[in-house]
């Protein structure tokens, strides 16, 4: 029956690689030499010191949680209008980020269209491009991993209807200049500047948008606002592109829950903004940790986690020890990312516990 059914899937899909998720705790009970709860998690960039107060509070008070939510989004997308500096027409909002970029490559990819895509970078781009039926078209960065303009310039052609820069860009941690995304702009395709990491680093290309009618703009809530487990983003975007978004999302593609808990995010910006400045110095302080690691190349970043290239043993093997100890961290081995992890940003006892199980690994 298996095969029978098989042949009604669509033909590019049935060799089509996933994306690849960090691994939980909870399917490590048993398996490490810690208690599910000891584990240090640093392998999905999220905020060790969760969301606003103010967040669970109001979720254990809402009382209209079996109401959908409001469609049009008129009361969330003024609250970020505020808050990102854009027009409440400008914005789209939904389950997530890379739920936006999924939307806005089915508004824009179809089979034989081309995206340009900087890499090492997020692999959603890639993943919503072949669902699509697109081409990636893949540009590598130079050695310290900045986006190579003229090479991404040179690759634009007819087919071309999307060009992805992730800036912070994941999981490398730098950041791209306002320079590079200008000139890329001037290519006139539609260019999107994935900025979910942008409250680590403070600079943002939003104000722009009102310029450059090919520039869209995402942001996440997961990583500076703690609520990756209510999946929560949002995009700035030409007027025109953000009326096609909501036609085309799903109906109440953002939940009761989610709207509540970004209500209360932005009502309590002081807070959160003290959590992102301890993350911040943390960052600063893992780095120089590593740094003293003979066997490990760690990279500036501007983000909340810290890319690491192994100069001596294996990726691979470095991540089971370190999951054995019971702490997490993401590895790579794979074109452009071999032989390599990517640390996320803790509290400081993290980072002492990470560091103690480094010390006690010999590559």
């Amino acid at each position: 029956m298996a095969e029978g059914i098989e042949r009604f899937i669509r033909p590019h899909l049935t060799e089509f690689h996933g994306y690849s998720a960090s691994t939980s705790p909870d399917v490590l009970a048993g398996k490490v030499d810690v208690a599910p709860q000891a584990i240090v998690k640093l392998n999905a960039n999220e905020n060790p010191y969760g969301c606003s107060p103010r967040v669970a509070r109001a979720l254990a008070a809402c009382n209209h949680l079996h109401v959908y939510p409001d469609d049009g989004q008129l009361r969330l997308r003024t609250m970020l209008a505020d808050y990102a500096g854009a027009p409440v027409e400008r914005i789209v909002a939904s389950h997530g980020s890379n739920t936006l970029i999924d939307l806005i490559v089915r508004l824009f990819v179809g089979p034989g269209d081309a995206v340009v895509n900087s890499v090492p970078t997020f692999d959603i781009y890639r993943f919503s491009t072949e669902i699509a039926g697109g081409t990636v078209v893949n540009i590598p960065r130079d050695g310290n991993f900045n986006v190579d303009v003229k090479a991404v310039k040179k690759a634009i052609n007819a087919k071309t209807r999307l060009i992805f820069l992730a800036t912070p860009n994941n999981p490398t941690g730098n950041a791209t200049p306002r320079d590079d995304i200008l000139e890329i702009l001037t290519s006139g395709r539609p260019v999107v500047v994935d900025e979910a990491y942008y409250e680590f680093y403070g600079e943002t290309v939003v104000g722009l948008t009102e310029k450059y009618p090919n520039l869209m703009v995402l942001r996440s809530f997961s990583k500076w606002a703690g609520l990756a487990g209510l999946r929560f983003g949002y995009g700035v975007f030409p007027p025109r592109v953000a009326r096609y978004l909501m036609a085309i999302k799903i109906p109440h593609n953002v939940s009761v829950a989610a709207e509540v808990a970004v209500r209360e995010s932005l009502a309590d910006l002081k807070y959160l903004q003290d959590k992102v400045k301890a993350i911040v110095s943390e960052r600063g302080r893992l780095f120089k940790a590593l740094e003293e690691i003979d066997w490990l190349r760690p990279y500036p970043s501007q983000a909340n986690f810290i890319y690491c290239a192994i100069l001596r043993g294996n990726a691979g093997e470095l991540h089971k020890k370190l999951e054995r100890q019971g702490v997490l961290v993401r590895y790579f081995d794979i074109p452009l990312l071999k032989n390599s992890i990517r640390i996320s940003v803790g509290k400081p006892e993290d980072t002492d516990a990470l560091m103690r199980a480094l010390g006690e690994i010999k590559p």
